[in-house]
């Protein structure tokens, strides 16, 4: 069906409505002049002249909406503005679904972030604990080194002591020092040696 444009609708709806105003214009005039004498020739002439213009008004009016074809303007905007609101509520309802999907990803992310922070903080309290530990065992290494060094130490000074011991036990002995060493000499050794002993042990 042919479709008029929305300047023609205006202009079709212009003149209907212009035609009306001329049609009341005239009943007006007509009205005044027959006050003054009665013609009844002319009433009737004046009568069917209304009647036509009246009837093509309608017959006007009836085109004019036919060609603007009202109906199926209104129901094209009715299905026009029913696709906008479909559309509407689709991009409505895609909004929505976009929004709790960048809320899920949101809190998945924040959950992450705490799981992250307390594996951070766990593998720092292990490492810190490692840490310690290895420190106590290097301490105890090194304690144990040092008793062991002490010992050692001890073990050397007694044997260099028996050693010397033995060595002047057997000059003793030779008779080397015989002469030479008095009784108080041989206290005074004797003496040392035993205060060493008792110093190292």
């Amino acid at each position: 069906m042919f479709k008029l444009s929305a300047r023609t609708k205006k202009i079709a709806f212009s003149l209907a409505y212009v035609a009306f105003i001329v049609l009341a214009a005239s009943a007006g005039f007509a009205s005044e002049e027959g006050a003054h004498h009665v013609d009844k020739g002319a009433q009737m002439k004046d009568f069917g002249w209304r009647v036509f213009d009246f009837a093509v008004l309608i017959a006007i009016v009836v085109w004019a909406l036919k060609k603007a074809d009202v109906k199926g303007s209104l129901s094209g905007r009715q299905a026009q503005i029913e696709k906008s609101l479909k559309d509407a509520q689709q991009a409505r309802a895609a909004a929505e679904a976009k929004l709790a999907e960048y809320s899920g990803k949101l809190d998945r992310a924040s959950k992450e972030i705490d799981e992250i922070r307390a594996a951070i903080v766990r593998e720092g309290e292990n490492e810190k604990g490692r840490i310690i530990a290895e420190a106590k065992k290097a301490a105890e290494k090194i304690i144990a080194q040092a008793a062991i060094s002490a010992e050692q130490e001890v073990v050397k000074a007694r044997a260099e002591l028996r050693a010397e011991a033995a060595n002047l036990a057997v000059q003793i002995a030779t008779g080397k020092l015989t002469g030479s060493i008095q009784k108080a000499d041989h206290d005074r050794f004797v003496g040392e040696y035993l205060d060493k002993v008792v110093q190292i042990q």
